[in-house]
């Protein structure tokens, strides 16, 4: 109907049938985060009755089943309540005891397209796209929906709300960040996905699979150009993409928290060793098991530095599953630019709703980045061709993928110091070298992740707020609000680590600058103050960690009372940005 919505899938990660939710939130402004606050609320489980109500929005509405009456008590005297007898139409209109359970969720449907005034025709055309070639179940479904929408009609007036047609989507599309990051990993070029289920990553390995089956069979012998191995575990999944990275494919893996806590030896393995290697984090609530099932931003820290003793990965940090498509393909270029792990950092929010993102776009002329990869040419020519030896100045060596020459670009992979030829050595000078030689790669690569997305605030300000991945969907919302109540900020989207200086520099110009993230022990400020140096005092925690999805009343609330509390005004005068 062209009316732009967001969806989220509320859901426990028990399989003992405990209640779900799905959110849908239909906005004309095209705002794509939760807002908080219940305007129309289905009840469909006495379980939950009493909870699902005090959600409702004073003057909002409440839709159940009325088969059987409620008491006076159930309701609240600024909810309207709208019974319709669902169970009993069903019963009336279907034998089969299973179908009346499943059918009366149609119904339901069929009363809200009637109550929201809902061009039925739309509903159906679904239906008919949904039970193609399935004639008898197409039939009973639509019988379902004309059920409930019929008698809602004869027998409800229509609601307050009310949901008109609009061509405010435009080209976008609606999708998941997790099919999105597989068919970004085929578009990069990965032809090796090993991984251990685990929610709320498995999408991700199956998304792969299916693009796969698609793009990367060929087409006259019906060869499959491409390897998908089901670990017995996490530790042999990052095992297996540690070692066809370092023969020179792309691989990848899969998985959440708990699965990159059994990573970690590899994972320093990979980045001492200089390996090629994509990790994609779809983060969930933690740690231990936590809430597998509900969204954080909780991984940062142990992603970043992943491994003991001194390690730096580079983190990617999509905002929706746009960003998770072309996060997805380019992580594999810079993971071979960097001869180093790259890790993806979804979140269950972006990972497996469904989200109305711009469509994805691809330059076929685009070449797949292998870095600094030797050729046989350059080997026989005699160019000198030391591993672990920068010849450049960026802290990236040369390497060689096996069976590049017959004679010479040998050399031994080790988990063990060693010198610039990779020669086994302890000797401390050596290994002082190599640990900086890293470093410099690691400043090397501020150049090669994405940059801040940085907007100025309406009116010059000296307060700042600052997010990364999903949050920015309620903090958009959030800001217009703020701004109405004479609140500006200059506001970023940090989208990698490490900080690029323009991070650094945007940060200096604030007084006072909001960091925005969903985890209890502010993760990202963390790592704001170790790596750029900046004053934690300046830096002010806005944290979000229950699980659900952020909302925009809440970044609202929060900011705003901060921000009253340290007597920011609008029109202060500001430092220029340079």
């Amino acid at each position: 109907m062209g009316v732009p919505v967001a969806a989220r899938n509320i859901f426990p990660s028990n399989i003992q049938g405990m209640p779900t939710w799905y959110e849908v939130r239909v906005v004309e402004a095209g705002w794509r985060g939760r807002r908080g606050g219940v305007d129309l609320m289905v009840a469909m489980n006495p379980e939950t009755w009493t909870a699902d109500l005090a959600e409702i929005e004073p003057g909002g509405y409440l839709l159940y089943d009325a088969t059987k009456p409620i008491t006076k008590e159930r309701v609240r005297g600024d909810v309207t309540a709208v019974g319709v007898p669902l169970t009993a139409l069903c019963h009336e209109t279907f034998t089969d005891a299973r179908q009346r359970q499943l059918f009366k969720n149609v119904a339901y449907l069929g009363s809200l397209a009637s109550l929201l005034s809902i061009d039925p025709a739309v509903v159906e055309a679904m239906l008919v796209e949904q039970y193609k070639g399935k004639a008898p179940l197409l039939e009973a479904n639509r019988q379902a929906f004309r059920l409930g929408y019929d008698w809602t009609r004869e027998h409800v007036e229509p609601l307050g709300l009310k949901v008109e047609r609009r061509d405010c989507v435009g080209d976008r599309i609606f999708v998941d960040g997790n099919s999105a990051a597989g068919l970004g990993a085929v578009y990069g070029g990965a032809t090796v996905c090993a991984w251990y289920p685990i929610t709320p990553s498995t999408s991700v390995a199956e998304a792969f699979m299916r693009y796969c089956r698609k793009f990367r069979v060929d087409k006259e012998t019906g060869k499959h150009r491409y390897a998908i191995v089901q670990a017995e575990d996490e530790l042999a999944s990052i095992g297996m993409v540690v070692g066809a990275g370092w023969n020179g494919a792309r691989a990848f893996t899969a998985t959440s928290g708990p699965g990159i806590s059994l990573m970690q030896e590899f994972i320093g393995l990979a980045y001492f060793a200089e390996i090629p290697a994509v990790l994609f984090d779809v983060q969930r609530g933690s740690p231990s098991t936590g809430m597998p099932t509900k969204t954080q931003q909780a991984d940062l820290l142990c992603s970043a530095y992943a491994s003991h003793g001194d390690t730096k990965h580079p983190l990617l940090f999509p905002e929706d599953p746009t960003e998770c498509f072309e996060m997805g393909a380019q992580a594999f270029d810079l993971a071979d630019r960097l001869q180093t792990p790259v890790f993806v950092m979804l979140e269950l929010d972006t990972g497996m709703q469904d989200w109305l993102t711009a469509p994805f776009r691809w330059d076929d002329s685009r070449a797949l980045d292998r870095g600094k990869v030797m050729s046989a040419e350059e080997l026989e020519a005699g160019r000198d061709f030391g591993r672990y030896l920068d010849v450049d100045g960026d802290g990236i060596p040369f390497r060689t993928l096996p069976g590049t020459h017959p004679r010479r670009g040998a050399y031994f992979t080790r988990g063990t110091s060693k010198d610039r030829y990779a020669r086994y050595t302890e000797e401390g000078a050596a290994y002082v070298d190599n640990m900086q030689r890293l470093l410099r790669k690691f400043e090397s690569a501020k150049a090669l992740v994405p940059g801040p997305v940085i907007e100025r605030a309406a009116k010059p300000t000296r307060a700042a707020a600052v997010w990364i991945g999903s949050t920015g969907a309620p903090m958009a919302e959030a800001l217009a609000v703020l701004e109405e109540q004479g609140i500006h900020l200059d506001r970023m989207r940090i989208r990698a680590f490490p900080f690029a200086d323009a991070i650094t520099e945007f940060i200096a110009a604030h007084d006072h600058v909001f960091v925005v993230e969903q985890n209890r022990d502010a993760q990202l400020r963390m790592m704001l103050v170790n790596e750029c140096g900046i004053a934690p005092d300046k830096l002010i925690p806005v944290l979000h960690y229950d699980g659900n999805p952020m909302t925009a009343r809440y970044i609202t609330s929060e900011i705003g009372e901060r921000a009253r509390a340290l007597g920011l005004v609008p029109g202060r005068p500001a430092i220029a940005a340079d």
